[in-house]
């Protein structure tokens, strides 16, 4: 089961921008919060010198007028511009109202007659009482008009920061990013060394705490291309060695098996020289492992697949005279450009050809087919497969139930050398028109 993964850039941009809106929106309910305490100290300490520089005038006033049991209406005498929020009474020691605002009732406020402030669920009162306590007078100032100036407030603070978030969401993305660019050059870096590319890393602009691990990698990518190096020299070399040896002795071996006619040591000496042969065999495909191992399958210069694909099958037919094929060339005299190495691609046309030639029934021809997209693909009808799964044949030394004498070793070249020029090794058996098992093998370059 594949692991999910995560990408550390927008965690980090996530998380920080979450962080950023919690910080903000802490900050902003606790500048609202003082901002509350302050605009109602400020209206109170207002409300308190208002009453207190009404009561002289109110008061003054009201001794020049006659007795009267009706409460008297005043208009207001603004001592600021209150836009007509505040609301005052002149109460007696009995609670009877003796003046009142046309802002205020003619009933007395629920406010008790008690130096100071008070406040109900509508208004915010405060009370102040003459030098003998005989007179009260009471100012009361709405709380509708406190919640507005604080929506006000609240609005001027959060607003802006409703601008201002965005930004710095925007301002944490490129941050983010741009700290995370030596990151992800790193990153692509390793994720180009593989198999064919042992190649060293070199940035140059690494942050301290990313530089050790190139270097790191370095060491490890030398060791294992000189690892991979002596593996490839000493498969070479040896098989190289060997086929002088082996070519000796499959020659004695052959004038030895004519010697041997119509004698019983013949069929020995038949079975040494099949184990010779296939001995042979394995040293050529060995080489083969070798230089694609090597890395042989790409070329700067493009090269015209139509001409190689006829050269290579031309070269086959005259060394397999027995070889029944037939040929379907699409776009001919089209030239079919590809950047891939002519070695490369003789190497695992001809192992296909081998193959279709070793292990297709008798008496059934061998089609071999080019597109004018690119794909070459050669199919010959053989036995039905045990295992339904054809891709296990492109693993090394893997064999089908097929009694021919083989490596096991043709598809995994063909494999590892398609990958390196670029191309893929499709696999796939089909039923032909008259029911037989048809093994096709592609080698697509289309994407080329």
């Amino acid at each position: 089961m594949r692991e999910k993964t995560f990408s550390l850039s927008r965690r980090l941009i996530l998380s920080l921008s979450i962080l950023l809106v919690l910080f903000w929106a802490l900050a902003t309910a606790l500048a609202i919060h003082a901002m509350r305490e302050e605009f109602d100290d400020v209206f109170d300490s207002a409300l308190q010198e208002t009453t207190e520089r009404l009561v002289p005038l109110v008061v003054n006033d009201l001794y020049h007028r006659d007795a009267n049991a009706e409460p008297v209406i005043l208009q207001d005498i603004p001592p600021g511009d209150d836009d007509g929020q505040l609301g005052y009474q002149v109460r007696d020691a009995s609670g009877r109202v003796l003046l009142h605002s046309s802002y205020a009732p003619a009933t007395a406020f629920s406010a008790p007659l008690k130096p100071g402030f008070w406040s109900d669920e509508h208004y915010r009162f405060f009370t102040a009482a003459t030098v003998s306590g005989s007179l009260f007078v009471q100012v009361a100032d709405s709380l509708d008009h406190r919640a507005e100036a604080n929506r006000g407030g609240a609005l001027s603070l959060i607003l802006p920061v409703l601008l201002l978030l965005p930004l710095g969401m925007l301002a944490i993305l490129w941050v983010v990013r741009r700290a995370m660019a030596p990151v992800e050059r790193l990153v692509g870096a390793i994720a180009q060394r593989d198999g064919s590319n042992l190649s060293e890393i070199r940035l140059s602009d690494l942050p301290r705490e990313l530089a050790p691990i190139p270097a790191s990698i370095n060491r490890l990518l030398e060791r294992l291309h000189g690892a991979l190096l002596a593996e490839r020299d000493l498969a070479a070399n040896s098989a190289h060695e060997l086929r002088t040896p082996v070519a000796g002795a499959l020659a004695q071996t052959e004038l030895l098996v004519s010697e041997l006619a119509g004698t019983p040591a013949q069929a020995r000496a038949g079975q040494v020289l099949k184990g010779l042969r296939r001995l042979s065999v394995m040293l050529e495909k060995l080489l083969q492992l070798a230089r694609a191992e090597a890395g042989i399958g790409m070329a700067d210069q493009p090269i015209d697949l139509g001409g190689l694909f006829d050269l290579v099958l031309a070269d086959f037919r005259r060394s397999n005279s027995t070889f029944d094929v037939t040929v379907e060339r699409g776009a001919s005299g089209v030239p079919i450009m590809r950047s891939i190495d002519p070695d490369a691609f003789g190497i695992v046309f001809k192992n296909l050809l081998e193959n279709a030639l070793r292990y297709s029934l008798p008496n059934h021809p061998v089609s071999v087919a080019l597109s004018a997209d690119g794909c070459v693909s050669v199919s010959n009808v053989t036995h039905p497969l045990a295992e339904p799964d054809v891709d296990m044949l492109r693993q090394r030394f893997r064999r089908g139930t097929s009694s021919a004498p083989g490596s096991g070793l043709g598809l995994a070249i063909v494999d590892q050398l398609m990958l390196q020029m670029g191309g893929r090794l499709l696999l796939k058996t089909h039923s032909g028109a008259d029911g037989v098992t048809l093994f096709e093998a592609t080698l697509d370059f289309s994407a080329r």
